[in-house]
């Protein structure tokens, strides 16, 4: 089972980014997929998580607006399109899985990919 989270980069306040989370060695068809932050010196944060099916999502209230998690079962992998990024949204990014889809985000998950680095520069 593994998990593999790309897209970061650096880019100016305001700008986008989209993250994908691909699977491989297990089909994400059946788990919930969220993504989690960690920027230096701070406690690792639930960003948006997605139900197994992608009828249920979740934000958290800073990205509330800017950012659309969305899931293509077909290609085994979910995305995170982010918009308008503030310097705040910098941080070490990681996709993550989990079984259930209850308490989207909020929950320990199951299984971690590596993390990928989004700088935002003001």
């Amino acid at each position: 089972v593994q998990l593999q989270a790309s897209g970061g980069g650096l880019v100016q306040a305001g700008g986008s980014l989209r993250l994908s989370c691909a699977a491989s060695g297990f089909t994400l068809d059946y788990y919930a997929i969220g993504w989690f932050r960690q920027a230096p010196g701070k406690e690792r944060e639930g960003v948006s998580c997605i139900s197994s099916s992608g009828g249920s999502t979740y934000y958290g209230d800073s990205v509330k607006g800017r950012f659309t998690i969305s899931r293509d079962n077909a290609k085994n992998t979910v995305y995170l399109q982010m918009n308008s990024l503030k310097p705040e949204d910098t941080a070490v990014y990681y996709c993550a899985a989990d079984r259930s889809s209850k308490r989207l985000c909020r929950r320990p998950y199951d299984y971690w990919g590596q993390g990928t680095q989004v700088t935002v520069s003001s």
